[in-house]
């Protein structure tokens, strides 16, 4: 069986695994459409402050927050990536797995391809939801296509921490803490919901350092602005230097745990 046709079967069984979950299901997909509504209505009045337009190219902040809610969305479900793979251990499927002929690799090409598609999914609902309210990206569908390729890959890049984390401790109690540690503190530093020079002086310096602000930048100019290159390209490096970091990290936990 060659890599490709493993990735796709365990692919399938993990959406499987995820469709015969309903409760998991509705929330999973319900989610996305609270933090889209309860966000925009909650700070909608900030785009009454002087020099907001100015600073965001939009008199709309439902506009403006919608690219900083997919990454939201995408962040905190890339970091409970880990959850699966614990479950996977503690049920003995993942033992299951390593006596038959499967690729090594497939097993964790499967889950990282099962949970980026998950999160697309998620983006395109509230992609509609912010349609429907009249948050339109200028790009029209092209752009829209290029925002949820960055989005898997944002996606793909963040789930190697959860990975990592969740072959190391064997434990979800753990994956869930910490991923909880380090989803709030980097969407507040970074600019994913407020615009740069909106912020304290010294949040604003720590979101340049902040990966998730190149990222959101990104979609949002495709959203107000267009296609600018320079932006875009930028992000994809800083995302791509973080996947360097974060699958060597899983990649050293696997070989561990199939070892």
């Amino acid at each position: 069986m060659s890599l490709l046709s493993d990735t796709w079967y365990l692919f399938v069984r993990y959406l499987k695994k995820l469709v015969r979950t309903p409760i998991l299901l509705f929330f999973s997909l319900f989610q996305p459409i609270i933090f889209l509504l309860l966000f925009t209505q909650l700070f909608s009045s900030f785009s009454n402050i002087p020099g907001f337009q100015a600073a965001t190219g939009t008199d709309s902040y439902g506009l403006f927050a919608t690219a900083g809610i997919l990454l939201q969305n995408a962040f905190s479900s890339a970091l409970q990536s880990g959850n699966s793979i614990v479950l996977d251990i503690d049920s003995g499927f993942l033992q299951k797995m390593l006596v038959t002929p499967v690729s090594r690799y497939a097993i964790l090409l499967g889950r990282l391809t099962s949970d980026a598609f998950r999160v697309v999914i998620q983006s395109i609902i509230i992609l509609a939801l912010g349609y429907a309210f009249g948050y339109t990206a200028v790009t029209g569908i092209p752009g829209i296509l290029l925002m949820l390729l960055t989005i898997a890959f944002f996606g793909l890049a963040w789930s190697g921490i959860s990975l990592a984390i969740g072959m190391k401790t064997r434990s979800s109690e753990t994956v869930f803490a910490i991923s909880g540690f380090i989803t709030f503190p980097l969407l507040f530093l970074s600019t994913a919901l407020m615009p740069a020079s909106f912020l304290p002086s010294w949040i604003s310096t720590v979101s340049k350092f902040n990966p998730i602000s190149y990222t959101v930048d990104a979609i949002r100019v495709l959203m107000i602005n267009g296609y600018e290159w320079s932006t875009i390209l930028q992000a994809y490096g800083v995302i791509a230097l973080v996947a360097v970091v974060t699958m060597s990290a899983t990649l050293y936990q696997f070989r561990k745990v199939v070892s």
